[in-house]
């Protein structure tokens, strides 16, 4: 299955929200949407979910206008949308209930859910009495109960702890081995580079850059080499050096060229322990393409 947003446009009143969008994700693979607030991506997300409609464009799957009776969706929103005062039980099968499956197969699905979750023992308690990691897990299994095709999570990892988030790292790496469309929206750019293949960036309401990651961060001038090594000081003073983000030093190559050469020259006169060609981080790819760093969410 192939999901494409297709030349969308979308104002309100006066401000012209989304300017020729387009994007497409396909099955078995997931897709990174990312831009900084105000950009337009929940507005593209509600677009694609039938929330509401687009001025112009189309939402197609397999080069169809898609219909969404029968393509099935699991949304889990930034914003949390369960019913605190109600058992945990009774809320997710009537969600599941929703998204049209029959009650004895929704109980059967949530039960499995909240096994697989590690959070049977919560089964019969109110929302509310949970901690935020434990609701984020609810909420999730509202997205995914009903088995959609289409899966869009909105800062999925917002509030876990490492341990709960590598538990959805697992259901997110599932769902995709599935088949599954997996439409990823955060700021935590680690997940976006970990699990998808292709990305979309949004400026104000318009596509910055779109491809896959690969190709992208490929497409820089391969002419800087890094470098690990116990005598990086030395290294430093031979040639021209300065350190990514992440402290490691970066020589600059006059030409991409050369780096054969001078990777060899390295590696026969100095101890080290890694060496490869300089790709940008998704991080600097999106500064650069945003125009200004959004400070990342902490787990």
């Amino acid at each position: 299955m192939i999901l494409e947003l297709k030349d969308i446009w979308k104002s309100f009143g006066e401000k012209k929200v989304l300017k020729g969008v387009s994007f497409s994700a396909e099955s078995g693979r997931a897709f990174g949407l990312l831009g900084r607030n105000g950009a337009g991506k929940t507005t593209s997300i509600r677009i694609l979910m039938d929330v509401f409609a687009a001025d112009s464009g189309e939402v197609l799957v397999d080069g169809k206008p898609i219909d969404y009776k029968s393509v099935g969706f699991g949304y889990l929103p930034e914003e949390r949308g369960l019913y605190p005062k109600k058992k945990i039980i009774d809320q997710l099968v009537y969600f599941a209930e929703l998204k049209g499956m029959r009650r004895s197969d929704a109980v059967r699905s949530v039960d499995g859910w909240l096994e697989r979750l590690e959070m049977s023992e919560y089964r019969n308690k109110r929302l509310d009495t949970l901690s935020k990691g434990n609701q984020q897990k609810i909420q999730l299994i509202t997205a995914v109960a009903h088995d959609p095709e289409i899966i869009v999570l909105d800062e999925p990892f917002s509030g876990l702890d490492p341990v709960n988030a590598m538990m959805l790292e697992d259901v997110v790496k599932d769902e995709i081995r599935r088949g599954k469309i997996v439409l990823l929206s955060s700021h935590q750019m680690n997940y976006i580079e970990e699990f998808c293949d292709s990305i979309a960036i949004l400026k104000e309401g318009e596509i910055a850059i779109s491809g896959e990651l690969r190709a992208i961060k490929r497409n820089y001038p391969r002419d800087r080499i890094v470098v690990a090594s116990e005598q990086s000081a030395e290294i430093a003073r031979k040639f021209n050096c300065t350190e990514d983000e992440d402290g490691q030093l970066v020589i600059r190559l006059d030409r991409p060229e050369d780096k054969r050469q001078v990777m060899r020259q390295i590696a026969e006169n100095y101890d080290i322990d890694e060496m490869r060609v300089f790709e940008p981080s998704l991080n600097s790819i999106f500064v650069e393409y945003t125009g200004e760093q959004e400070e990342e969410e902490r787990k």
